[in-house]
């Protein structure tokens, strides 16, 4: 059973879910001794290229994997062949397999890996050295690792930390630094960073600017601003909307923001597999606004394929601020 993402865990001074987050605060120091440990015993394997790791500190929602398609995009754009290597969190197949849109579904693959093979070659591994191996013999010259920060198996050239960079309220992307699962951590924030090389921030579309006190956060590594845009306008007319992401509040919020006249929204947990009385459910709110249907591509893939017809995808795209000094960050790296 897969459980949806706590609110409070993003609250950056804890005033609701308090008891809970104290309940579960001697699990959090087991998993924060367990990750140190594993990352300090293991010495990261060179495959002969380049490793651009694209990771974040927290347990999801920082919008990572528009971020590795951007880097995948821009390597690939500047002449290096560049792969995409994952996990395949959600899928059944171990790997190493190079992910095939038109063969694989997100149940063998995972929903991540499905997005980002549309654009680059993208392998799925759960041995992630096999993967990148398998990857190298069949060409390519460089790896780009999807949620990679905490995954010491490969050495790594390049590791970036993308971070949600929307601030409201006391909504904080750290929370109030509580490891999971007493909040959203994966590990304590001077951890993290200590083993990364820049940080990109992620930004919605229509946010001004970055907030000032965050970007202090990450002391003396290079930020790179990016901002996570639509690839085109939300579906017209009366829509119901629904998302099985970590924040799935942040698609309610984005697609009202451009201008999506949403009669109702429906969040699921992250990689929800979408049950037929999910989808019946759906199907009655939709009747009940007269409205069509639209969610996120991540979620768009795991639905049946007679449901995807039914139901209009909302893609987004990252991009960086500051396009030519990242893409040297990376040449520089590759």
């Amino acid at each position: 059973m897969k459980l949806s993402t706590p609110r409070w865990w993003y609250e950056r001074h804890g005033r609701h879910g308090r008891v809970t987050r104290t309940l579960l605060k001697p699990a959090s120091w087991l998993w924060a001794a367990a990750t140190a440990r594993r990352i300090a015993r293991t010495e990261g394997e060179d495959v002969g290229v380049p490793v651009i790791s694209i990771g974040n500190l927290t347990v999801g929602g920082s919008g990572k994997t528009p971020v590795a398609r951007e880097v995948l995009r821009l390597l690939r754009g500047s002449g290096v062949e560049a792969h995409g290597l994952s996990r395949g969190y959600g899928g059944r197949l171990e790997g190493p397999v190079r992910v095939d849109p038109s063969a694989h579904g997100a149940a063998d693959v995972g929903d991540e890996p499905l997005m980002l093979a549309v654009d680059a070659p993208m392998w799925v591994a759960r041995d992630r050295v096999a993967g990148a191996r398998a990857a190298v013999a069949a060409g390519a010259q460089a790896l780009v690792l999807d949620d990679g920060h905490q995954n010491p198996a490969l050495k790594k050239t390049l590791s970036l930390i993308v971070v949600d960079g929307e601030t409201r309220d006391d909504e904080w992307p750290f929370g109030d630094g509580s490891v999971f699962p007493s909040g959203p951590m994966r590990e304590p924030l001077t951890a993290g960073l200590a083993r990364a090389d820049a940080v990109v921030v992620l930004l919605p579309a229509d946010a001004r600017e970055a907030d000032p006190e965050l970007l202090a956060v990450f002391g003396p590594l290079p930020v790179f601003i990016a901002r996570l845009e639509p690839s085109g306008p939300p579906p017209e007319g009366p829509q119901v909307g629904f998302a099985g992401i970590a924040k799935p509040w942040k698609v309610e919020r984005a697609l009202k923001a451009a201008g999506c006249d949403l009669k109702d929204f429906a969040p699921f947990p992250d990689h929800a597999d979408y049950r037929p009385e999910d989808l019946a459910f759906l199907a009655d709110r939709a009747a009940l606004f007269e409205a069509g249907l639209v969610t996120t591509e991540k979620d768009w893939v795991r639905l049946p394929p007679d449901w995807r017809v039914r139901v209009k995808a909302w893609p987004v795209v990252a991009r960086f601020e500051d396009e030519a000094a990242f893409s040297g960050l990376l040449k520089r790296k590759s």
